[in-house]
C-alpha cells in the first residue's frame, strides 16, 4: 500500500509543476496590447505556480494544524486558477479554447485533490479534538 502511495505523491507533485508550467506558457503567449490580458495573465500565472509552490511547503509542514492551514492555501490558489482560466475563456481573450479547457480541467483535478486533502486532515484532527486556526 505505501509503494502506491508513494507512486501517487510522486505523480502528483509531476502533475502541479508541469500544470503550473503549461499555465505559465500560456501567460507568456498572451497578447500583451490590451490591459485586460497582461492583468488576466499576470493574475493567472501567479496562482498556477502558487498551487505548485504552496504545496510543496505543504510536505514540509510542521504540525497538522500548519499543513491544513497551507492546504487552505493551497486550494485557495488552485481555485483562483480556475477563475481566471474561465475569465480568460468565456471574455475570449485567448483563441485556443481546447487548451484553455485543458488546463482547466487539470487545475480542478489538483484543487479536488488538495480539498479532499484538507477535508481528510480536518476530520482526523477533530477526533483528535485539535481545532485547526483556519475557516
Amino acid at each position: 500500500m505505501a509503494k502506491i502511495e508513494n507512486e501517487f505523491v510522486k505523480n502528483f507533485k509531476i502533475r502541479r509543476k508541469k500544470c503550473a508550467i503549461e499555465t505559465l506558457k500560456l501567460c507568456d503567449e498572451m497578447p500583451f496590447k490590451k490591459k485586460s490580458t497582461r492583468i488576466i495573465s499576470n493574475k493567472l500565472g501567479r496562482s498556477a505556480i502558487s498551487i505548485a509552490a504552496n504545496y510543496r511547503a505543504v510536505s514540509v509542514a510542521r504540525s497538522d494544524k500548519e499543513f491544513v492551514s497551507k492546504l487552505s492555501i493551497t486550494a485557495k490558489e488552485g481555485d483562483e486558477s480556475c477563475f481566471w482560466l474561465e475569465v480568460l475563456d468565456e471574455g475570449e481573450f485567448y483563441p485556443d479554447k481546447e487548451r484553455i479547457r485543458k488546463l482547466h480541467d487539470e487545475a480542478d483535478q489538483i484543487t479536488r485533490i488538495i480539498s479532499k486533502s484538507r477535508q481528510t486532515m480536518r476530520q482526523r484532527l477533530n477526533k483528535q479534538n485539535i481545532k485547526p486556526k483556519i475557516t
